[in-house]
């Protein structure tokens, strides 16, 4: 641990709390949907906290399960017949991000663009507010954590908001209208000033007024919760219930040539999922710290070994929990791996605790977290900045939205390139018209670089320049020129013969020093080409 790590504790440690509320039921939900264990994403929340957060060097990110796993871990259970046998590719996966991290793959997170990740956190504070609405009135069909689109049941999103009106339940509904008001009042200036707010968060208040208006509400048939309506980890009530929580690898199938096409998925998709969250993580730090991604490619299959290895699910860095960490307060690791240990404790020793707890009071606390991360405020800003920016934003948001993360990002970073493409190809040379001693002549001065990128664009301008006329075309300054745009250059040349331009050529740096200060002529170009 950093000797730093305790410096700011009066801050992680209530945070760690609020994220520990927060991650059981993702945690559950996310097993669920899995279709393994529930204690497996329990598990994976635990080590994700403890042992990612001490190897990791992320400040504020937090480590877990993750939604876009989900569907990758149902199928690949399915199709290795046992659970046993997928927690061996687990293993291999986290290997294999170890290898990765050595081989500094994490250079590609640095390749995300700004808009895209910015994108990417709004359109997942707006799935956290659509997704947290049935569960707020008591409908809980679809389980916690769900980020797609289409949910397993074959509903979606939008389907649920209105399947939903038909099982509103009472009592959910006034935890979450009054989880709500004592939120917004924990936000409110005045309250921030009052020493007790810094050590007990909002969040905790919502949740205990949560439990014991459970409590009451079963006194009462219309307003009692049932079951569904709250947290449901699994109780051990001895050692032999416990050990059967945990379940281990089967090493035999090693040689079972699936096992390593599912470890290579795991690794390959978890990386990215992590690599992203860790560079949005960054972006939303008050302090705008920086995280090595090598470094945490090499934490997170530290995790992913371990988690496999006691039956845990596959681990990333979770948007979700580190963006609640964040605005909970948070400052160093020592909340993530705070929050892991309380886990431990809970899941183990406090199970009934944990089960008291309505999802009502949870989605009071998330729509919290969805609403910051998609303030208004936020699109305002980046509608500001141009369409080059707001353009692969707004649109990585709507396929977030509609799709699920990974495939919203593909398509966000899509539009991103096609953005720079057009861009570029839009993007003037610089052209003037100089006054010579045989007349006015048209000057085109090439810029630092020209890739094939440019292709287009410089070809464009040389079919527009007119015949009959002079051009200076001047790359005194270009230092790099790709193969493609050599050939269109010295095509032009040859062209001009024809067109009747009078070309004075300025080589650049990167031509050769017989080259420099070379006047070709129209009519020295012709007789060069007819030679």
């Amino acid at each position: 641990m950093n000797k730093g790590l305790f410096t700011h504790w009066k801050s992680d440690l209530p945070a760690s709390l609020v994220v520990f509320l927060v991650a059981v039921p993702l945690c559950l939900g996310i097993a669920l949907a899995s279709g393994a264990p529930l204690f497996s994403g329990i598990i994976a929340g635990i080590v994700g906290g403890i042992v990612v957060g001490a190897f990791s060097k992320s400040p504020l990110g937090v480590s877990g399960p993750a939604a876009g796993l989900a569907v990758i871990v149902l199928t690949a259970i399915q199709e290795l017949g046992a659970f046993e046998v997928f927690l061996l590719a687990v293993v291999l996966a986290g290997i294999l991000q170890i290898i990765l991290g050595f081989l500094k793959a994490g250079i590609i997170g640095y390749y995300f663009p700004s808009s895209v990740i910015k994108g990417m956190l709004s359109g997942i504070g707006i799935i956290i507010i659509l997704k947290q609405i049935p569960h707020a009135v008591g409908y809980d069909k679809d389980y916690e954590g769900s980020l797609s689109f289409v949910q397993p049941d074959g509903h979606n999103t939008i389907s649920e908001l209105y399947y939903m009106l038909g099982s509103i339940s009472t009592g959910a509904l006034i935890i979450t209208s009054l989880s709500l008001l004592l939120l917004a009042l924990w936000e409110r200036p005045f309250m921030k000033k009052l020493g007790f707010t810094k050590m007990i968060q909002g969040p905790l208040v919502v949740v205990g007024l949560g439990i014991v208006l459970g409590i009451v509400f079963n006194q009462w048939d219309m307003l009692a919760l049932n079951g569904e309506q709250l947290v449901q980890i699994p109780v051990a009530t001895n050692y032999e219930e416990l050990k059967g929580l945990f379940t281990f690898p089967d090493f035999a199938s090693i040689s079972n040539p699936a096992v390593w096409v599912t470890a290579v998925t795991i690794a390959i998709v978890a990386s990215l999922e992590t690599l992203l969250c860790l560079d949005a993580t960054d972006k939303l730090d008050p302090e705008k710290r920086n995280s090595p991604t090598n470094r945490e490619l090499k934490a997170q299959g530290i995790g992913n070994l371990l988690s496999g290895l006691v039956g845990g699910l596959p681990i990333t860095q979770v948007i979700v929990r580190s963006s609640t960490n964040i605005q909970s307060g948070g400052k160093t690791k020592l909340s993530a791996i705070s929050h892991g240990f309380i886990l431990l404790i809970f899941a183990l020793a406090l199970p009934n605790v944990l089960n008291l707890i309505p999802l009502a009071s949870l989605a009071a606390i998330l729509f919290l977290v969805g609403y910051k991360l998609a303030k208004p405020s936020l699109f305002v800003e980046m509608y500001k900045k141009g369409s080059t920016q707001f353009a692969p934003f707004i649109i990585t948001i709507i396929a977030i939205v509609f799709t699920d993360l990974l495939t919203g990002i593909g398509i966000g970073m899509a539009v991103a390139i096609f953005t720079i493409l057009y861009n570029n190809y839009r993007k003037p040379f610089f052209l003037s018209m100089e006054k010579t001693a045989n007349g006015d002549s048209i000057v085109m001065r090439l810029p630092e670089d020209l890739t094939f990128i440019n292709k287009a664009q410089v070809q464009k301008v040389f079919d527009d320049i007119p015949s009959n006329s002079m051009l200076t075309l001047d790359a005194s300054n270009t230092i790099n020129v790709d193969n493609d745009v050599k050939e269109i250059i010295e095509e032009f040349k040859i062209a001009a013969t024809h067109r009747n331009i009078e070309l004075k050529y300025v080589p650049g740096p990167w031509e050769s020093k017989a080259q420099e200060q070379q006047y070709i002529s129209a009519k020295e170009l012709h007789a060069n080409y007819s030679s």
